[in-house]
């Protein structure tokens, strides 16, 4: 039986409460990598030992060699869409010819970031600058050959906004043709053409994610059939990754803080190679936090229904905020990148190997001059 506490999360308990400075540590703004290495597995590994945090320093490279070769590694194939576009106001107010400056004023520049498809042709984003863009204000982009009407405002700044395409082709392929890549903002830079291949893993197959699964960028092909040489097996997920995986924590205790829903979907396929990996005693390893998410959320929907699977396979949406004292039922190993001070992906990475243990590698991280974020280098938790 589980153990009561006086917060849950569904079935799963946290047995203590954590401040969100307890996620701090310092990082020289040197090592946020602003581009990406030459070659994808040139980047640097940090292993960490769950039980005993011990920790080695390898090259990405050696991954293969470093596996005990009956892993089943778990892949987020999503694909990053070119989710930031830009535009001009294009309402009634913006075209009238009584008062230039303020025809100047409103039809000025609009950065939309595309977060969540609610339908076709249908999409929340966040806009700025939203607060001077009332329900019924439209947007231009291009050359007018996109448009879009602001139709609803949400939480957090969130809008709904209804794209036409004003010269009969898909709006999916203006958006393809006109948007750019969702840098994240500690990469100080304008995207470059050279991101729309790099921001983006060799296996991405499913557009909806407006941010890559970092972890699955050091692989290639070659390093993909020397795991698959060693014994280990691959099987993909798609989780699309939305605002719950970057969306800031405001609250001073993790247990308050709310997560915005991610769709995933888990093959049959997939669950059941977890499953019988599991039962075999063969470990499951994660490549990304995006991954220990779909499962885990799969795995306490399976175990809420009644089931008698480790998971329950198909479409959900994943709203868990995993942080320390989350017990884990479907994920044994971790690869993934490091990971912003506060942040929610290092309190997941917390909650898996032990606060005290992580921010120990993260210091060695940092002492040894490991790059950091998106575009640096990673870590193997086992």
């Amino acid at each position: 039986m589980e153990p009561t506490c006086p917060w849950l999360v569904t079935n799963y308990c946290y047995s203590v409460r954590m401040r969100l400075d307890e996620l701090d540590y310092s990082l020289p703004k040197a090592q946020i990598a602003q581009r990406p290495l030459d070659r994808r597995d040139g980047s640097r590994l940090l292993t960490l030992g769950c039980a005993t945090g011990e920790f080695g320093d390898h090259n990405f490279g050696e991954l293969p060699a470093l596996l005990r070769g009956d892993e089943l590694l778990v892949l987020n194939n999503t694909r990053v869409i070119p989710a930031r576009l830009f535009g001009r106001r294009g309402g009634t107010h913006a075209q009238s010819p009584s008062n230039a400056s303020r025809a100047e004023h409103l039809s000025g520049k609009i950065e939309v970031l595309l977060t969540r498809q609610t339908a076709p042709d249908v999409w929340q984003a966040l806009v700025r600058p939203g607060r001077k863009l009332p329900v019924g204000e439209q947007v231009i982009f291009g050359q007018g050959e996109l448009e879009a009407t602001i139709v609803g405002r949400g939480e957090l700044g969130l809008r709904t906004l209804q794209f036409v395409s004003t010269d009969g082709r898909e709006v999916g392929g203006h958006i393809e043709r006109l948007g750019h890549i969702p840098l994240p903002p500690y990469i100080d830079r304008d995207d470059e053409s050279g991101d729309r291949e790099r921001y983006q893993t060799v296996f991405a197959k499913n557009p909806g994610a407006i941010a890559a699964p970092t972890a699955g960028l050091h692989f290639t092909p070659e390093i993909l059939e020397r795991v698959r040489v060693r014994g280990a097996e691959i099987c993909e997920i798609t989780l699309n990754v939305g605002l719950g995986t970057f969306q800031p924590i405001h609250a001073e205790t993790l247990e308050n803080h709310v997560m915005h829903a991610e769709r995933y979907e888990i093959p049959e396929e997939t669950a059941q190679r977890i499953e019988d990996a599991r039962a075999a005693g063969r470990p499951v390893l994660a490549i990304g936090t995006t991954v220990v998410r779909a499962l885990e959320d799969s795995a306490r929907r399976a175990s809420e229904s009644g089931s008698s699977r480790l998971l329950a396979a198909g479409k959900g949406e994943a709203q868990l905020f995993i942080f320390p004292g989350f017990h884990f039922r479907a994920v044994d190993e971790l690869l993934t990148n490091f990971h912003l001070p506060r942040s929610t992906l290092l309190a997941l990475v917390c909650a898996f190997a032990g606060r005290e243990r992580v921010l120990a590698g993260y210091k060695h991280a940092v002492e040894a001059g490991y790059r950091f974020y998106s575009y640096g280098d990673c870590m193997l938790m086992r």
